[in-house]
């Protein structure tokens, strides 16, 4: 058995789909998002502006965050000292956990290591919990619900994408005695569309089915204090359980979920992702913490957010590229090809220092790769209009089809 052929052979197809990731060697300046450095074949680092940030609000940089961090390393040290039921509970812990449950109207809240984590975990806990669970996923949910999902063991039935009438059928064609769980989200982060979340709760209460919401392309984002789509659309209180990252938004690191009490301790007590794993750093904990309370508080930083990123569809649109229709903040373009997406990336950051990174397959459906935009609030009008500028000359460049 020849090993390196095998490992050479599943790298060479990446390469010959155009599908091969290469990370960006740079380094973010402190307080001045979205400027950065790159190292990446240059002597010596080149600066760059950064266009696909998941720190959407450039929370990651507030001086409140900083500091918090800054002054809880000082106080308590580096690590949590190991998972949560051994040694590494802190007070930053429960605190966090109790911002979290108000910001969503919650009893309680549970703290994982990140997004990905938290929804992996709780979605394959409760359905091996609930007997003869059926799950009811959309179409383009993230991989992380996906992967809990498939985890559980249960059957799924996948829906058509925001199709609420497809989600009845699949709800009416199921036995009505075994139990269901309805997961979707709220902002789906490729396309930019939003969930019709009392639709999906109305068939819940029909049909006597748990909700389970993926916040985490909203949260801190929407809502007047930040609680997601959810908060913004008055039906927090409809959803079972609600899921989101601390690493966004909130621009630091980790996931959580709030709920009900019960729900809480059963996926505290049961959920192997939660048990067996180290706990956040203490320092991120307390620098999520400065953040959310932030932006509970102030809405200046969604509001700026929203602006810059109705700006650039705009420029986008008036200069004939082909932006995709999105009612969020995310501003995604439209290329199609996996070897042209990452083409012109390559051309934005070698030659015009604008970092965004192409999306390819599996993230998006073959033949709709993209570059995705999340301008934030301190992406200034003049950095838009040069990006807007840098991708006509390079749309002609490369032969590409504008939007008409």
């Amino acid at each position: 058995m020849n090993y390196d052929q095998i490992f050479d052979q599943a790298i060479e197809r990446l390469h010959s789909e155009g599908r091969y990731r290469v990370f960006i060697d740079i380094l973010r300046n402190k307080g001045a998002f979205p400027n950065a450095r790159c190292f990446a074949g240059h002597n010596g680092p080149k600066p760059i502006t950064v266009w696909c940030s998941n720190d959407y609000l450039a929370m990651g940089q507030h001086p409140k965050v900083v500091a918090a961090m800054e002054e809880a390393l000082h106080d308590v040290g580096a690590g949590s000292g190991g998972t949560r039921n051994i040694g590494g509970n802190t007070h930053y812990h429960i605190e966090l956990e109790r911002e979290l449950a108000d910001l969503h109207g919650k009893e309680a809240a549970l703290l994982f290591t990140s997004g990905y984590v938290s929804n992996d975990a709780t979605l394959s806990t409760l359905a091996k919990l609930l007997p003869g669970c059926v799950i009811f996923s959309d179409a383009l949910n993230h991989a992380s619900m996906i992967a809990g999902i498939r985890n559980s063991g249960c059957e799924k039935k996948v829906w058509r994408h925001n199709d609420v009438e497809h989600l009845e059928a699949l709800l009416a064609e199921t036995d009505p005695s075994v139990p269901k769980l309805i997961a979707f989200e709220s902002v789906y982060s490729m396309d930019g569309d939003v969930a019709p979340i009392h639709a999906i709760c109305d068939l819940a209460d029909k049909y006597n089915a748990i909700t389970y919401i993926d916040e985490v392309h909203a949260v801190g984002m929407y809502g007047k204090r930040g609680g997601g789509i959810s908060e913004r659309d008055e039906a927090a209180d409809r959803i079972h359980i609600i899921e989101g990252t601390l690493g966004k938004a909130f621009g630091v690191m980790g996931g959580y979920i709030a709920a009900d009490q019960r729900i809480i301790d059963c996926v505290r007590s049961y959920a192997p992702g939660f048990i067996f794993t180290t706990s956040l750093s203490p320092v991120l904990v307390a620098g999520v913490l400065a953040s959310v309370k932030h932006l509970k508080a102030s809405s200046e930083e969604r509001e700026g957010q929203q602006r810059a990123a109705a700006s650039l569809k705009a420029m986008f649109r008036d200069a004939g590229l082909p932006v995709m229709d999105s009612v969020t903040h995310i501003v995604p373009l439209m290329v199609g090809d996996p070897v042209k997406a990452k083409k012109i990336s390559d051309i934005l950051l070698a030659e015009y220092g604008a970092y965004v990174q192409p999306i390819n397959f599996p993230t998006v459906p073959r033949g709709t790769e993209r570059l995705r935009f999340t301008p934030g609030p301190a992406h200034t009008e003049a950095m838009m209009r040069e990006l807007t500028q840098a991708l006509v000359e390079i749309w002609d460049r490369l032969e590409m089809r504008q939007a008409a």
